[in-house]
């Protein structure tokens, strides 16, 4: 599952999951701790859990600083979801150790606290992949989609599993009337024709073709291998009812990642590293 919805909103899941870990943490570290104490106990987990976030945001910026050189201004766009929990845990746990050497009262409170917290965000993690069809997690639904017709007319339908074709391939779910989804196509359409060696697919959801068409004329888009997924299937499929949803898969149909949201450049770019571009004279497997 990539998101949750309600009403009209989507949220991104994942890190809604580290909310109900931090309250927790917070409340013991609160309750266990001598009541003297019990105030700078609770400030502990909350310090250590700001630190460690921008920890696990610096360390996802130097692990990809080259996407964000020429856009850096897109370091400060959290809602591209670029984090690396490793380093944010390991600067959290050292925030807590010094918390605890100045609160030596307070040591066990913080002790159990952070470690319920921990333990509590692993499972929830752990519940979440454990709820989704293998499926989601690894394979390409076998939903069918439509070609946009052209004037040689509208090829039949065809899975999505019969699109791959050797290459990695980037499944970009749009509708016209999706605000950010018009926002992140420019950076989309200028990563299909600089990553030949990707194959971007775009299934617009539940759309005519014919409005569709009118968009692309109107936005001057050269786009690539749309395709419309007329019953909107493709989302649920997927884990996600909201748009814009963007999923990665490997050149063998498994998936590796994905993001609700608008994707910048950055952030997508992060994401293509996975796959290095081939080096001259290397041409990309196409259908």
């Amino acid at each position: 599952m990539t998101s949750i919805t309600l009403g009209p909103l989507a949220f991104p899941l994942p890190p809604l999951l580290l909310l109900p870990a931090l309250l927790l943490a917070a409340w013991l570290a609160r309750r266990l701790a001598p009541p003297p104490s019990a105030a700078g106990s609770e400030n502990s987990i909350w310090l250590a859990a700001l630190l460690g976030l921008v920890a696990a945001r610096a360390a996802h910026l130097l692990r990809h600083a080259e996407s964000y050189a020429a856009t850096p201004w897109a370091a400060l766009d959290i809602r591209d979801g670029g984090w690396s929990a490793g380093p944010g845990l390991a600067v959290a746990a050292v925030v807590l150790l010094w918390r605890s050497d100045r609160l030596p009262q307070a040591r066990r409170a913080l002790a159990i606290a952070a470690g319920s917290g921990v333990m509590l965000w692993a499972a929830l993690n752990g519940s979440l992949q454990f709820a989704q069809p293998p499926q989601q997690l690894r394979e390409l639904p076998p939903v069918m989609l439509r070609a946009l017709p052209t004037e040689a007319g509208a090829p039949a339908p065809q899975p999505l599993a019969a699109l791959l074709d050797g290459r990695p391939m980037v499944v970009n779910l749009w509708a016209t009337w999706c605000g950010p989804c018009r926002a992140e196509m420019p950076v989309l359409v200028a990563a299909q024709q600089s990553r030949p060696d990707v194959r971007f697919v775009f299934a617009n959801q539940g759309e005519r073709p014919e409005d569709v068409q009118r968009y692309l004329a109107a936005e001057r888009l050269q786009l690539r291998d749309v395709w419309l997924d007329v019953g909107s299937a493709l989302g649920p499929a997927l884990g996600s009812r909201g748009l814009p949803t963007t999923v990665f898969f490997d050149a063998d149909g498994r998936r590796v990642d994905a993001h609700l949201g608008v994707l910048n450049a950055a952030a997508l770019q992060a994401r293509l590293a996975r796959w290095p571009t081939p080096g001259p004279g290397v041409t990309p497997a196409r259908p």
